[in-house]
């Protein structure tokens, strides 16, 4: 077997390592996306990244590290830009220098990470999805709904489980007005990839076949609920579809999603919504409230009404009772008049039909007197 030329592979390593020192001896920014992260704070940060074709294939991939000193500072203040801590699938701008190891290979050290390209890119592909839906007339389909004058009925769609979901049953059922509501939970994921397809489910489910085979429509209202979250556990409220399904549905959507410095596409193509869940149970005692109120001032008023009326005719029923009492003939033979009487007990209202030798009664105050006609003188 022939000698063949050769080179130590510690040695390949040392070539590698300064070829690549030498094509990249500044630090250079790198669009990447996190295909997996460990991280724990206080220690040091390890990422793979990576780059996909449109279709998903895989084309590239390099370990990174972000060294413990560096990482409390760079994740603290990406958190406080993004509204959430790094995770893997998102596409971030890294500053990186390359590293190479004789025994680890090829990596990256990571010095700082920007979250421009994906708040950029989060809000392109939202004004592009509002877009659309102005477009196809979506956000005015569910303003058109007319909404009962007290919803009763009420389809909850939400994580069973979720602290927001708690909040809005204890202080809608627990009202300190005693108003009664009927609620159903339709269990949904809130959040990520599956979140906006598991919504549009529950709230197809909700509304039911009652629309499709001309019934009544099972509930009154439809309410959408979700606390507080990082703006990317949010970002499913701006997905098209699930505001599709918001603007397609035949019962009026309420949404409460969120913080109060939160807004989503969902809640615009929403028949209303409001901040908070605890702020949708207000609004919805709030309508109560009011028909109370309207039925306290209709009872006042009916009553104030009748006790008019009763006045007036308890008025009429004393000056009726007055005229009675001034013609009853014992206050008449109170005042000295006398009342006279013939046999049959027919009062005798003239002297021309009596004879001498009728029988006859005189009635006083205090009695009768029974008398005999002897002279008739006209």
């Amino acid at each position: 077997m022939s000698e063949q030329a050769f080179i130590e592979l510690y040695d390949l390593q040392i070539l590698l390592r300064e070829g690549l020192e030498e094509a990249f001896p500044e630090m250079l920014w790198v669009r990447a996306e996190i295909s997996s992260i460990k991280a724990r704070r206080g220690s040091h940060c390890y990422l793979e990244l990576s780059q996909s074709q449109e279709d998903g294939s895989l084309v590239a991939k390099v370990r990174a590290v972000i060294w413990a000193g560096k990482y409390t500072v760079i994740s603290d203040y990406f958190e406080s830009v993004a509204g959430s801590p790094l995770q893997e699938g998102m596409t971030l701008l890294f500053q990186v220098r390359v590293n190479y190891s004789e025994l680890y290979g090829l990596s990256l050290i990571v010095n700082d990470i920007d979250a421009s390209v994906m708040l950029g890119a989060q809000e392109e592909a939202r004004q592009k999805t509002i877009a659309r839906l102005r477009k196809e007339g979506r956000f005015e389909t569910q303003k058109a709904l007319a909404l009962a004058a007290l919803p009763y009925r009420i389809a909850v769609i939400s994580a069973e489980d979720a602290a927001g979901y708690r909040d809005f049953m204890r202080h809608l059922h627990e009202n300190e007005y005693g108003f009664a509501f009927q609620t159903v939970l339709f269990p949904a994921m809130m959040q990520g990839t599956q979140a906006p397809a598991s919504m549009a489910a529950a709230l197809e489910e909700a509304a039911g076949v009652g629309a499709s085979n001309g019934g009544e429509l099972p509930f009154d209202l439809i309410v959408i609920l979700r606390g507080g979250g990082s703006k990317l556990d949010l970002l499913c409220f701006d997905d098209y579809d699930l505001a599709v399904a918001i603007a397609d549905c035949p019962v009026p959507v309420l949404t409460a999603v969120g913080h109060d410095q939160d807004h989503h596409i969902c809640d615009e193509v929403a028949y209303d919504s409001v901040k908070t869940p605890t702020a949708l149970a207000d609004w919805l005692l709030d309508l109560y409230e009011q028909e109370d109120e309207h039925i306290s001032s209709y009872v006042s008023r009916l009553i104030m009404a009748f006790s008019a009326k009763i006045a007036r005719m308890e008025s009429r029923i004393d000056l009726l009772e007055n005229r009675i009492l001034s013609a009853d003939p014992r206050n008449i033979l109170r005042r000295g008049y006398v009342l006279a009487l013939d046999e049959g007990g027919k009062v005798l209202k003239a002297a021309g039909r009596l004879s001498p030798g009728d029988r006859l009664s005189i009635l006083f105050p205090d009695g009768r007197a029974d008398c005999m006609v002897e002279i008739i003188r006209k």
